[in-house]
């Protein structure tokens, strides 16, 4: 038995039944957003039938218990990642994540950030927006980040780095610890998209030397419209506040407001509270299966179905050979929207586009690629559907 065979007969999961949307269905597009476990269906329909109340603002016990389930939430998503309570900021996303840090962190007259040639575009437009100047690292030939180039080309004009943890096309793992050295060696600050990585990576933001980190709920088996940026202690201080509304200030004036500390000065207005509730549910189900055995589950599934697809005459495989739970793949003469259209009526759900990732995909020469993402849920017989469906289309564009 050789290792990758190994890794695969010693990591597989067994949490299908735990999914009430797949059934039959061979869902492979977990990296755009993640199948919900009815663990946390039924916390969300929980909080919205029986728990239901506002938060911070009411004296009555049902606010006060929410609020209690709203803020052991931000204790147990912080944990998660390594941090603590007061470094945790509820966004919608990590999209607002991002923003909220491109808007907020003073330049000190560097205008700069150094981004990569794989970066969604969630991780490159937020800064243009914000008027910096970008400058992108170049990839290896396997769709790694180049740290020695980018070692070469950060310079003291840099304010911030902003890379991906884990590439959402070509499930790259970065290098964060080497990426942080670099980063700081020149004074500017390391900021990580973790929304692929902490569904399926263990994550220490304080070992890996991240200055930001952000990350979506929906991806981590949590609900959509919520998501966090944890950040710096000493570096939330001093950004100001990215919205004004309630829950934020501490005095209003019509002269002059001040502000609460963090993390309630970058979370205005009514939060998304059941939502809150929802992803303390998912980081409680993917704390049970451990990070690390979700990780050997999808290393499993990735060195199968790359073995597979290598084996088939006609199909580009692209990205590194230890991908992180994702295959992205193009089979000749076949436009992927083509491809993902014909392999959804074999009952396999993959992703096709550029992914929002535009920049990468010239640099890998192609308009698009098809994509099959795994999940804690993934096992062989996606796999075996997605080698049918591929054939099927290999006939079809024969």
């Amino acid at each position: 038995m050789n290792r990758e065979t190994q890794l695969i007969a010693n990591s597989m999961l067994s949490v299908r039944d735990q999914f009430p949307a797949i059934g039959n269905w061979h869902y492979l597009d977990s990296a755009a957003t993640a199948q919900k476990p009815q663990a946390v269906i039924d916390a969300i329909t929980q909080a919205y039938s029986r728990d239901y109340a506002t938060v911070h603002r009411g004296v009555y016990e049902r606010s006060a218990t929410m609020t209690d389930a709203y803020e052991r939430s931000r204790a147990a998503v912080s944990n998660m990642i390594g941090g603590k309570p007061n470094e945790l900021v509820f966004t919608r996303g990590a999209t607002e994540a991002i923003n909220l840090v491109a808007r907020t962190v003073s330049m000190k007259g560097r205008n700069r950030v150094l981004l990569s040639q794989l970066e969604h575009h969630s991780n490159i437009v937020p800064w243009q927006l914000a008027g910096f100047e970008v400058d992108a690292v170049p990839l290896t030939r396997d769709g790694q980040i180049d740290l020695d180039a980018a070692e070469a080309m950060l310079t003291e004009e840099h304010r911030v780095v902003a890379f991906a943890h884990v590439s959402n096309v070509l499930g790259s793992i970065l290098d964060a610890k080497r990426a942080a050295e670099i980063a700081h060696g020149k004074g500017a600050l390391l900021l990580l998209d973790g929304c692929q990585a902490v569904p399926r990576l263990p994550v220490d933001v304080a070992a890996l030397g991240a200055d930001f980190y952000a990350f979506s709920a929906h991806k981590l088996y949590g609900p959509t419209g919520i998501g966090a940026l944890w950040g710096r202690a000493d570096l939330l201080a001093e950004l100001p506040p990215f919205q004004g509304g309630g829950a934020m200030i501490d005095q209003v004036t019509f002269k002059k407001t001040t502000f609460l500390d963090p993390p309630a000065r970058f979370e205005a207005g009514t939060p998304h509270i059941v939502g809150a509730v929802g992803l303390h549910a998912a980081v409680e189900w993917v704390g049970k299966l451990g990070t690390d055995a979700i990780h050997a589950h999808e290393c499993g599934l990735v060195a199968e179905t790359r073995a597979t697809l290598s084996s088939m005459r006609g199909v580009t495989i692209y990205g590194p050979k230890d991908s992180a739970g994702i295959v992205s793949f193009n089979i000749d003469g076949v436009h992927a929207h083509d491809t993902a259209t014909i392999l959804d009526d074999a009952g396999v759900a993959v992703r096709a586009g550029h992914h929002c990732a535009q920049p990468l995909m010239e640099w890998l020469g192609v308009p698009a690629t098809a994509r099959a993402s795994f999940a804690a849920h993934s096992d062989s017989s996606d796999i075996a559907a997605l080698v049918r469906g591929i054939e099927q289309v290999k006939r079809i564009f024969a």
